[in-house]
């Protein structure tokens, strides 16, 4: 089932999300819905706050949906060890037709669960890597918007607030 994508402003998305402790049918469900979210957005990533379930789950898919055969889905995830730095333009599916330069690591190691429960990790450089680190934000009450300078973030902030205003952001 494809689920409302949440849009900046919602509360669950300014709040770090709770840990998963069981795996049960309920967070299956959820992940195979964020699953088809994330296809038909189309995004390359996308956390369950996204989709209002302050739970600490991510799905990827590094090849920004087109071939749909690096799928990677992680509860709990934890990065344990980030290297080098990347500037590329960023965008957001909670914060539509907005994006900046943003600056992230060049290559992450990642630990967290599959959906059996048993650890995994995961290494990814590039757009991987930036993908990892974009979602771990969401988990943790962040967004891209929070890795710019105070005037960008500003600018960005105000644009979306007169679209609240007008009735525009939907």
């Amino acid at each position: 089932m494809i689920r409302p994508i949440v849009l900046w402003g919602a509360e669950v998305l300014e709040k770090p999300s709770e840990p998963v402790s069981n795996i049960t049918d309920a967070e299956i469900k959820l992940v195979q819905d964020m699953i088809e979210t994330m296809y038909k957005a189309p995004g390359v990533g996308l956390a369950a706050p996204q989709v209002g379930v302050s739970k600490r789950i991510m799905v990827t898919d590094a090849t920004g949906g087109e071939k749909k055969n690096h799928l990677l889905t992680i509860l709990n995830p934890e990065i344990v060890a980030a290297e080098g730095e990347q500037f590329e333009e960023e965008g957001c599916l909670s914060i539509p037709g907005f994006s900046a330069v943003v600056a992230r690591p060049k290559k992450i190691v990642l630990r967290g669960l599959d959906l059996n429960g048993k650890e995994i990790i995961f290494e990814g450089s590039d757009l991987l890597a930036r993908a990892f680190s974009h979602e771990i934000d969401h988990l943790d009450g962040k967004f891209f918007l929070d890795h710019l300078s105070f005037i960008k973030r500003d600018i960005i902030k105000r644009r979306i607030r007169k679209l609240i205003r007008q009735g525009k952001w939907e």
